[in-house]
């Protein structure tokens, strides 16, 4: 598990769960995000953990399940965070970062190892930026609980939060998942601008209204393959996998 938890002075603290193994530390050093984009994390500020699941068995054309699943539990511990009339604007942008209106507050990365026909297990890292307000790095739209609300989260509370609402969740059957997903999805209503990038190992990251080649879509679903299907504004349907699409935002 320790390989989503990265870093030379990573610090952890062991929490075994009676059921769900689970790493959390106050520092890392190296975090890491989707194809190959970092995590920023000050340290004792932010919550920073990492957590394995062993589910019933779920075929790897179905796999993005998973990633849907940890991206509800994330969303709803941060909604437990927030005033009621903020939490409208708390979405869960596509595949599975946490938004408040156009900033990210929370990115998550499943990894799922599979055995024959079926995902053996899958461990989940996620950094959710609590109490932190400055960011050194190149990070391009980050935005925390503290600069939201205005007052300091207490860490230990998010993270009891965190796993009351990991097992809750757990309690949930596909259908609801997928529903909750797509009911607070980021830009689900409406047309917005996208540009398409070639598929490479190299940092995904959101564009601006200067890139070339943009078009307007709307989201229309997202397949248990993971891939999202836009309508463009000329009535196309486009699928794309999580490497091959950018937000314009």
């Amino acid at each position: 598990m320790t390989r989503l938890l990265r870093g030379e002075e990573q610090q952890y603290a062991g929490c075994l769960d009676e059921d769900i193994p689970l790493l959390y530390t106050g520092y890392q050093s190296a975090g890491r995000g989707q194809t190959g984009n970092g995590w920023e994390a000050e340290r004792d500020k932010n919550l920073l953990l990492t957590y394995l699941l062993r589910l019933p068995e779920i075929a790897p054309t179905e796999q993005f399940r998973l990633n849907i699943l940890a991206s509800i539990v994330t969303h709803r511990t941060i909604a437990a965070c927030l005033p009621g009339q903020q939490r409208e604007r708390l979405t869960i942008k596509w595949p599975n970062d946490i938004y408040y209106d156009d900033r990210k507050i929370a990115g998550i990365l499943v990894e799922n190892s599979l055995s024959g026909s079926h995902v053996q297990h899958s461990i989940a890292g996620v950094g959710i930026n609590l109490n932190q307000e400055q960011w050194v790095g190149n990070a391009p739209n980050p935005v925390s609980l503290k600069m939201v609300t205005g007052a300091l989260t207490d860490i230990h509370q998010v993270r009891q939060t965190f796993m009351q609402t990991l097992h809750f969740t757990l309690k949930w059957n596909a259908d609801d998942c997928k529903d909750y997903y797509m009911h607070h999805l980021y830009r689900r209503e409406g047309y917005y601008p996208y540009v398409e990038r070639e598929v490479s190992s190299a940092p995904t990251m959101i564009a601006t209204e200067a890139e070339k080649g943009q078009f307007m879509a709307r989201i229309v679903d997202i397949l248990p393959t993971g891939e999202i299907v836009l309508c463009d504004s000329q009535g196309n349907r486009r699928t794309y996998h999580f490497k091959q699409i950018r937000f314009v935002i």
